[in-house]
């Protein structure tokens, strides 16, 4: 029974958007689910010309998904949607980096997500 109001409360907590610099956030969806669970990562960034790469990571103890995508500079949306999809139980960094053409990292973001696992340990 504590566990279940545990888990309630923590899917009640409202989710948490880290902007880290002014030319990308990001924002993860849900903050906290019950496994296996989808995120959505929302990142927004600015044109620029140099942004040439853009990685998207979650991770806990005993997971680990990314994505990267090129981008074509300042012609590259805006807007980018990530899924995640089936994600075990687990404590979640869910990280961002933008980079330039020769490598350097312009910005970078990160925020947390709380996957629960079954109350029966599966």
């Amino acid at each position: 029974m504590t566990l279940r109001i545990l888990a309630v409360t923590l899917l009640l907590s409202s989710t948490v958007s880290v902007v880290a610099s002014e030319c990308l956030t990001m924002r993860v969806s849900p903050a906290r689910s019950f496994a296996p669970s989808n995120l959505t990562v929302q990142i927004h960034l600015e044109p620029d010309a140099d942004n040439r790469v853009l990685e998207v990571v979650a991770e806990s103890g005993e997971y680990y998904r990314s994505s990267r995508i090129e981008l074509d500079g300042a012609d590259a949306p805006r807007t980018l949607l990530f899924e995640m999809r089936n994600l075990p139980g687990g404590a979640y960094d869910v990280r961002c980096a933008l980079t330039d053409r020769v490598g350097r990292q312009r910005a970078a973001v990160h925020s947390q997500a709380i996957v629960l696992g079954s109350a029966d340990g599966e």
